[in-house]
């Protein structure tokens, strides 16, 4: 089953939580566009997070989730609210969710943490958890170090629950990679980024149609917290200053308001611009619903060249 049976949607599709960016529209945008929005809280209070709720809830009828981040001190009261809207599904990163399944649950509420370690997967499969994120490190921002080509068909081995792919996925051909290897469906962030839909600058815009395969890099690897963004000055200059051991303060004195300079002021030089590493693949503003509509359309397409591929082989002298 994937997961567009389990939550009754179109395409098979998550949109990333990010930050800023995944708002109360954006996500009720994705969610009539076929794929499943989820609205990024970030460092919003329980108020805040059951206004964006009702506001996604005016724009759509369809399912939408919630992302928290575990670390922030108003996770409970977070999670109270949802439970009380009845949201479909939550994403969780930055801690243990466990605290939080039995009454999630009993909302109905599906609960897929973002992960980047079989190890992790294993402990949260234990806790009840419905399903993963498996995110490679080609993705745009907080990342881990396994590639989403290694990372999802190890998790899908060692856990029994439903396992959504992300890092790298722009394109049909890598939906259909993704499923290859296990995965149940998609979460997509980059090739969003350029949806007509986005509430993005449109510096930020330009900055991933004119991103090559190698204009992102990872900072914050000696802090504990890498972050995948533009090599723009910024991220020349953080990485400099990690080489040169400067302290956590320093590090995070040169990246405060970072991503908000991108987002709303469309500061690319000295902004934290995060995308992933498929920006390279991404190129035209579209709507969002010409976005996941070709991105599915693409899959369907590569799947019968990939078969016309397969049949070239002679399977019987495989079977000898």
């Amino acid at each position: 089953m994937l997961i567009n049976e389990l939550f009754n949607i179109r395409y098979p599709i998550f949109q990333g939580a990010m930050a800023n960016i995944a708002t109360a529209e954006f996500a009720a945008a994705v969610s009539n566009a076929g794929g499943l929005g989820i609205i990024a809280t970030g460092a919003m209070d329980a108020m805040q997070t059951k206004e964006a709720i009702r506001t996604c809830k005016s724009f759509t009828d369809k399912p939408f989730g919630v992302n928290v981040m575990l670390m922030n001190p108003h996770s409970e009261d977070i999670m109270k609210v949802i439970c009380e809207e009845k949201v479909a599904l939550v994403t969780t990163g930055a801690g243990n969710p466990g605290p939080y399944i039995e009454m999630l649950k009993e909302s109905g509420c599906k609960i897929f943490p973002v992960v980047a370690s079989v190890a992790l997967a294993k402990r949260l499969e234990k806790a009840g958890v419905d399903g993963f994120i498996a995110e490679g490190t080609e993705s745009g921002g907080h990342v881990g170090e396994t590639t989403t080509m290694a990372l999802v068909p190890q998790i899908v081995e060692a856990v029994s629950v439903p396992v959504v792919a992300a890092g790298g996925i722009a394109n049909g051909s890598q939906l259909n990679a993704a499923l290859a290897l296990g995965a149940v469906g998609v979460q997509v962030g980059t090739c969003l980024l350029l949806a007509e839909d986005c509430p993005i600058h449109e510096a930020y815009k330009k900055a991933i149609q004119k991103a090559k395969d190698l204009d992102s890099v990872v900072t914050g690897r000696s802090a504990g917290v890498p972050v995948r963004v533009l090599k723009n000055q910024m991220a020349i200059t953080y990485l400099k200053l990690e080489h040169e051991g400067a302290s956590k303060e320093e590090l995070e004195k040169l990246t405060l308001g970072g991503l908000r300079k991108a987002v709303f002021e469309g500061d690319i030089r000295h902004g934290s611009v995060m995308m992933g590493q498929v920006a390279g693949l991404c190129k035209e503003i579209r709507p969002l619903q010409e976005i996941l509509d070709t991105l599915v359309q693409d899959a369907f397409a590569q799947q019968s060249e990939l078969l016309r591929k397969m049949q070239a082989i002679d399977y019987d002298q495989i079977k000898k």
